[in-house]
Parts: structure tokens; sequence; C-alpha cells
């Protein structure tokens, strides 16, 4: 609520500062960090909104990928086995 107002109050600045009687290289310079102001506390009024709005979701069906490539991984294994048992098989069969 605080972040609000803030806004409210530089709003009013904005508009009031041109008639203030500032010299013009100072106006520059107020509105240039006046901006940089309005900027920041926008963000940061942004970046809360969207964290209240979308919660980190959690989807359990990436576990089962890792599942699949488990059974992957033990199906290749099982393969490069039976290829170096026949392998040695074979060798004995020659020899």
């Amino acid at each position: 609520m605080q972040k609000t107002r803030i806004l409210l109050i530089l709003g009013i600045w904005v508009t009031i500062l041109p008639y203030l009687g500032f010299p013009s290289s100072w106006k520059d310079i107020l509105f240039t960090l006046t901006g940089l102001v309005l900027i920041f506390i926008s963000y940061t009024l942004y970046k809360n909104s969207k964290e209240q709005e979308n919660p980190e979701i959690d989807f359990d069906n990436f576990r089962e990928n890792s599942d699949f490539n488990e059974n992957e991984n033990t199906t290749q294994v099982k393969i490069l086995v039976e290829e170096s048992i026949s392998n040695t098989e074979s060798n004995q069969e020659k020899t």
C-alpha cells in the first residue's frame, strides 16, 4: 500500500514540477530522477503481482521421464552385457 501512495505523490510531483520555477538543467535532473524512481517502484509492484498471481507449479509428470530414462539405460546396459558375453563365447569357441 505504501508503494501506491509513493506513486501518487510522484505523480503529483511530476505534475507541478514544471511550474515551480527551477532552472531547466535542474528540471532535467529532477525529471530523470523521478522517472528512475517511478520505473523502480513500478517494476517491484509488477514483480510482486506476478508472484502472487502465479505461484510456482510442480508437475508430477516429470517424474515419469526419469523412469523412462532409467529403463532405457538399463536396457542399453543389458544389451552391452549380452554383446560382451556373446563376444567372449565366440572368442572361446575360436580357441
